[in-house]
């Protein structure tokens, strides 16, 4: 019974110390969500200066795409080619109403976040890292909405 008691106790302060070791400041918490807004705001802004900022220069964005045939391939977009169409535009057309930019931190370790956007059209994963003292987005992956009928 006391190695029982002495165990469990063991298993509190070690789910302590990982709570403590894996806590995410509010600073951190909110610099992510701002990396993530400059990210969908910025789109719909049609502002390049915003999504740029909150890109990696090394960014892939993909999406599984699946033609009427059942064969599925991968494309990408890079930092460039994002900052280039919001430079072109990006989504400035889309009625403030329409403009959903629903952003959920999934999980932060360390210097590693993964970030849930929902935004009008589509859903974005992101990975989202510390760089150089900045949280900025090096991975999506996103997914349309399934069309309105």
């Amino acid at each position: 019974m006391r190695k029982a008691t002495l165990f469990v106790f063991l298993l509190t302060i070690l789910a302590f110390q990982l709570n403590a070791q894996t806590k995410v400041s509010d600073a951190d918490k909110a610099a992510i969500t701002q990396t993530a807004l400059d990210y969908i705001e910025g789109w719909y802004e049609g502002n390049a200066e915003r999504m740029e900022r909150a890109l990696h220069p090394d960014l892939a964005k993909r999406i599984v795409r699946t033609n009427d045939k059942g064969q599925s391939r991968l494309d990408q977009m890079s930092a460039m080619t994002l900052v280039q169409a919001v430079k072109r535009g990006g989504g400035k057309d889309t009625p403030k109403e329409k403009q959903q930019k629903d952003v959920t931190i999934l999980d932060v370790y360390e210097n590693a976040a993964s970030v849930k956007v929902v935004a009008s059209d589509w859903i974005d994963y992101l990975h989202i890292a510390k760089s150089n003292g900045r949280w900025v987005i090096v991975n999506v992956l996103w997914e349309l909405k399934p069309a309105k009928k």
